[in-house]
């Protein structure tokens, strides 16, 4: 298979700083989906063609007990909440109900009242070093938030990827309310495409985060490497309790350029992932696994890497952020400049995928969930690849089914 080096949206090793040890292991994940320009040797059927260039493998189901979504769904935006972002990344509902949301090129984290739309800064992350797709990437709330008032983001330096931790006083004045950021990953190799970025807490409380191989593809497959991977640790940084391979944060790899990271109803694990030039992927995450980059992009005959739920060519995706609502995985597309729904039976897709939004709004970035049938979803048409729509950046409150 021929492939170029680099598609639109150096090898360092891993130091963190000595921290307290986890007291108690967290539930292991059993079952998920990341994707990578890999597959699985999972058995299927014939494939057959779906919306928007995507085909999908017939897999006798295996979940017949879960209530399955139906084969059509529908997007009605409900308004926008907030306009004028410059290139709007990260996304954090605040317990309150307002939304933090990260810029990658300026460097600094926003809150806005939904109601109003009101922005206010919340203040810039030291040490960020924008270039190309690298800058202040994904954000995430402490899963005790509440008691610590920690935000974790995701940014490139000038020497890494990292993962940093930082206070936000609400009571300081506006653009003061970060404190100085503790750094509890770093080493994540960096490039001026791949960085990677997404973070989240999962239901077990422990910190996902999704990477790229920076264009240096042989890391994917490297597994003391950071590039090209899922990680899990503890909100201190370190390797989680009970991660496939001893002692490392590494959850899945054979990954190109995680951009999506989300749980469903049974806690099992989602991941969008840019392709090359063939196939962008949603898979689901199994622990340990390899998801085939740069070996395999889309679907493989080889039982070594697993397979993806599904596969878009990339006019039609270029995946970013992923949300899990109403029995479906929601999936932004930047090239495609469309929100993707993929009804799910388990962690097979139940439909074929159908797309909504089409061109209306431009490259989508992120999407979060709202709760129940509501998403947030930004725009990214201001990251140098889109073109400004009607105010520049937004985000955007939608209903869907």
């Amino acid at each position: 298979m021929t492939k170029r080096t680099r598609r639109v949206e150096g090898t360092t090793i891993v130091h963190r700083r000595a921290v307290p040890a986890v007291l108690a292991a967290a539930a292991l994940l059993l079952t998920a989906g990341c994707s990578a320009d890999g597959g699985s040797g999972a058995p299927g059927g014939a494939e057959r063609a779906s919306p928007g260039g995507a085909s999908r493998q017939s897999v006798p189901s295996t979940h017949a007990a879960e209530e399955t979504p139906p084969a059509k769904g529908s997007v009605k935006v409900l308004r926008t909440v907030a306009d004028d972002l410059n290139t709007p990344w990260g996304l954090a509902p605040l317990p309150d109900g307002d939304l933090l949301v990260s810029s990658r090129d300026d460097g600094t984290i926003t809150r806005i009242d939904p109601k109003t739309g009101k922005k206010t800064e919340v203040g810039e992350v030291p040490g960020v070093s924008p270039e190309g797709e690298g800058g202040l990437l994904g954000i995430a709330l402490s899963p005790d938030y509440a008691a610590d008032h920690m935000i974790y983001a995701y940014f490139t330096s000038a020497s890494d990827n990292r993962i940093v931790r930082m206070l936000y006083d609400a009571e300081k004045p506006p653009g003061e309310r970060l404190g100085a950021p503790d750094t509890i990953l770093r080493g994540v190799p960096k490039g001026f495409v791949h960085n990677g970025g997404r973070i989240a807490f999962g239901p077990d409380k422990m910190l996902y985060a999704g990477t790229g191989e920076s264009g240096d593809r042989g890391l994917s497959q490297e597994r003391d490497s950071l590039g090209g991977k899922i990680l899990r640790m503890t909100p201190e940084g370190e390797p989680a309790p009970g991660n496939p391979f001893p002692d490392s944060p590494v959850y899945s790899y054979g990954h190109r350029n995680v951009q999506g990271l989300a749980w469903d109803r049974k806690q099992r694990l989602f991941a969008s992932e840019f392709g090359q030039d063939t196939w962008d992927e949603l898979n689901a995450i199994k622990p340990g696994d390899n998801y085939g980059w740069p070996e395999a992009e889309g679907r493989s005959d080889d039982a070594d890497y697993h397979n993806p739920i599904d596969q878009w060519r990339p006019d039609d995706a270029s995946p970013s952020g992923i949300a899990y609502a109403e029995g479906s995985v929601w999936m932004a597309g930047l090239r495609g400049q469309r929100l993707w729904r993929i009804p799910l039976e388990g962690t097979e897709a139940s439909a074929d995928p159908q797309a909504f939004l089409n061109d209306d709004y431009g490259r989508l970035r992120t999407v979060v969930s709202a709760g129940g049938d509501k998403l947030w979803i930004t725009t990214s048409n201001t990251d140098g690849r889109g073109s400004p729509k009607d105010g520049d950046d937004r985000i955007l409150e939608v209903q869907v089914s």
